[in-house]
This record gives C-alpha cells, sequence and structure tokens, in this order.
C-alpha cells in the first residue's frame, strides 16, 4: 500500500513538473480613438473624420503564443495572431468576412544553435524596420519607409516592402558575437493576407534575408527581400505603385526586390534613428519594365518627462521608371519626388496604458503629366497592450 502511495506520489510529481515546462500566453493590443486625415491633388482636397478601432499608433490584435520544453536544450513553440477592429461590427473590420491572420506559426528551436518554423510569418525586411522605426511602425503617413495605406492618406508613399509571406518556412541563429541572422523561404503560396501587398498574388515564390547586430547602445539591421509572383490580379500593373505618368505596364507576372539598411543609437536622454529602403518592381515578361521606390529617413524618440514620450522623423524619396516619354511638344517625366514627416507623443498611464497623439504629412511633386499631390493624417487615441 506505501509502496502503491509513493508510486503514485512521483507519477503526480512527474506529471506536475512537465506540465510546468509548457506554457501558453494571451497577449494582445486594443488602440482606439478618433483620425481625420486630408488628401490633396492639386487646388482639390477632401477631408474626413471618424472613430477608428484600426489603431492610429497600433494594429489592435489579440494573439496566443506558446512555448514546450523538450528537453536536452529543445523548445517546440508556436504564434497565432489576429487583427482586430473594435469599432467595427466584424471582428477584423466591416470589410472582410473572416477574421484577419497576422502571424501563425509553429517551430522548433535548439540551444546554442537557433529556431525554424513554418507559416504565415513576417518578411525579414519589416522585422528590421521594426527595430529601427522612430515611428514604431505606426498607421499614420508621413513614415517613407513603412508606408501606411492609402486609407490614412495619399497614395503616393505606399508599397514600402512586403511585410509578411504566408506558408513560408523561416530560419534563424542564436545570437554571436552580437550577431544574428535570419532567413525565409516561400513556394508557390499567396500573400493575399498582407495589407501592404500592392494586390493579390498567387503562385508566389520568396527568398529573404536579414542579418542583426547589437553592441552596446547601438543596433544595425540589414535585410532583403526578394519575391517572384507568377498571377498578380488585375489593377497591379505599376499604377497603385507609381504616380507619375508613364506608368510602365509591369503585366500580371512581377518581380520585386527589396533591399532595407537601419541603425539606432541610444545617446540615454533619445536614440536616433537612421533608414534606407530601395524597393523594385520588374515586370517577369520584360526585364527593362521596371519601377523602384527609394527612400531615406533619420529620426529621434525619447522620454520628455518621465511620462511624457515623444518621437519625430523625416524623410524623402523617389519614384523611378526606366525613362521619359514625349508626348507632342511635352515631356513626360518617369520620375516622382516625395517627401515626408511625423511627429507624435504618448502620455503614459501606466506601463501598458497610454494616451498618443500623431500627425504625419506627404507630399508628390508633379512631373508634367500629373499635379503635385500628397495628404496628411492625425490620430488621437486611448492603448493598451496586455
Amino acid at each position: 500500500m506505501k509502496k502503491s502511495l509513493l508510486a503514485l506520489a512521483a507519477m503526480g510529481a512527474f506529471a506536475g513538473a512537465a506540465q510546468a515546462q509548457s506554457s501558453v500566453t494571451v497577449y494582445g493590443i486594443l488602440d482606439v480613438g478618433f483620425a481625420g486625415v486630408t488628401q490633396r491633388e492639386g487646388s482639390a482636397k477632401t477631408n474626413s473624420t471618424s472613430f477608428s478601432g484600426t489603431g492610429s499608433e497600433s494594429t489592435s490584435r489579440l494573439g496566443f503564443r506558446g512555448t514546450e520544453d523538450l528537453g536536452g536544450g529543445t523548445r517546440a513553440f508556436f504564434t497565432v495572431e489576429f487583427a482586430l477592429a473594435p469599432t467595427d461590427q466584424n471582428l477584423n473590420g466591416n470589410a472582410n468576412t473572416g477574421i484577419s491572420n497576422r502571424q501563425s506559426f509553429v517551430g522548433i528551436g535548439q540551444k546554442g544553435i537557433g529556431q525554424m518554423a513554418l507559416g504565415t510569418q513576417y518578411s525579414p525586411v519589416h522585422l528590421a524596420v521594426g527595430r529601427t522605426d522612430p515611428g514604431q511602425q505606426n498607421n499614420m503617413v508621413g513614415n517613407v519607409i513603412y508606408a501606411t495605406n492609402g486609407a490614412q492618406g495619399s497614395g503616393s508613399t505606399t508599397v514600402a516592402y512586403t511585410v509578411r509571406y504566408n506558408n513560408a518556412l523561416t530560419l534563424q541563429t542564436d545570437r554571436f558575437a552580437g550577431f544574428q541572422a535570419y532567413g525565409l523561404y516561400n513556394n508557390r503560396n499567396s500573400n493575399a493576407n498582407n495589407p501592404n501587398s500592392i494586390s493579390t498574388v498567387n503562385n508566389n515564390e520568396a527568398l529573404a534575408l536579414g542579418i542583426n547586430y547589437v553592441w552596446n547602445k547601438l543596433n544595425v539591421d540589414a535585410a532583403m527581400n526578394s519575391s517572384k509572383n507568377q498571377t498578380v490580379s488585375a489593377g497591379a500593373n505599376g499604377a497603385t505603385a507609381f504616380p507619375a505618368a508613364p506608368t510602365p505596364e509591369l503585366g500580371t507576372a512581377l518581380g520585386i526586390l527589396s533591399y532595407y539598411a537601419g541603425a539606432v543609437y541610444d545617446f540615454g536622454i533619445l536614440k536616433a534613428y537612421v533608414q534606407y529602403i530601395n524597393t523594385k518592381y520588374t515586370s517577369g515578361n520584360n526585364s527593362n519594365v521596371y519601377i523602384t521606390r527609394s527612400a531615406q529617413q533619420i529620426g529621434v524618440r525619447g522620454n520628455i518627462t518621465k511620462t511624457v514620450e515623444g518621437w519625430a522623423s523625416a524623410g524623402n524619396g523617389a519614384y523611378k521608371g526606366p525613362n521619359s516619354t514625349t508626348v507632342g511638344t511635352t515631356v513626360y517625366s518617369s520620375t516622382a519626388d516625395f517627401t515626408g514627416y511625423q511627429v507624435g507623443a504618448n502620455y503614459w498611464l501606466s506601463k501598458r496604458t497610454n494616451m498618443y497623439a500623431i500627425f504625419g504629412s506627404t507630399q508628390a511633386s508633379t512631373n508634367g503629366a500629373i499635379v503635385a499631390e500628397g495628404g496628411s493624417s492625425y490620430g488621437i487615441g486611448v492603448r493598451h497592450t496586455f
């Protein structure tokens, strides 16, 4: 009897220990506020205002992440994360019919080596921008590196890079001598859930690489996304990527190549940021037909008081096509320049809750074929993380 009780007690202790080695965390962000957008095209101007639950500072989301210790320094892990729209009838917004997938992947890691994962995951360029962006990838216009969607203002700075890929294999090393490497491979799948994509794309192949270096107060990132889209939906022939005429006809097969470099240094009283990105869209049918978008940006971020945090950024860039076209006596350039700036502030009520105010503006130049265009947006609201 005593032996049986001891055996049961030992089994219970072992089961409890095994159970303690596995954990699941529920996390998320709720960002709700008031937003205003102004769009300009020549002398024409339109304004719109609304209460927004998609988030001016951060996209609202709900996520689950977990890890299990498999022993010997090996672990299994997963992440499932969905976008939320707290002010709309549907969870991910009235324009959609189901929950929007931001991330969904499962993987295995080995201590001292690294990890691998499979599923919908962020691209190396997006991860690098997240570590080196003074605005922390908020949803207002004015940031020329992390360009937001056209609903927040002028479309002249959209389509900066691909944010995520579906059904991707990623490999990430542990950190060695300050360096950490990251790679992604995607084979004939869709990026349809990518809000920063120019269109719904099927039969997508992608290869992406990134490297991060941390030394004391310095963080440096370099990354590359490369993809070949075999089937691009109608309307994705470059018109949304290039505001200046003549717009090259890219067709329904498209190659996208993005290079990014960014750095941030913590001076104590503030952090200083510098960023550069170049993205080239090339026709899969004719490599001489292409569009490039390049931009550079500087910024600062720091605490003004113990409870007030502020940031600012400014940058410029250009769209370029392969050549210009003469119609009659008028020369239409295939180049359009753009500028952008952004300022924002947080008032921290606690470590998890803050009130914010953000303003951003962007402007694209005229080139003889189009009038100057631009836009601005502002957002005020409350954000809670959990």
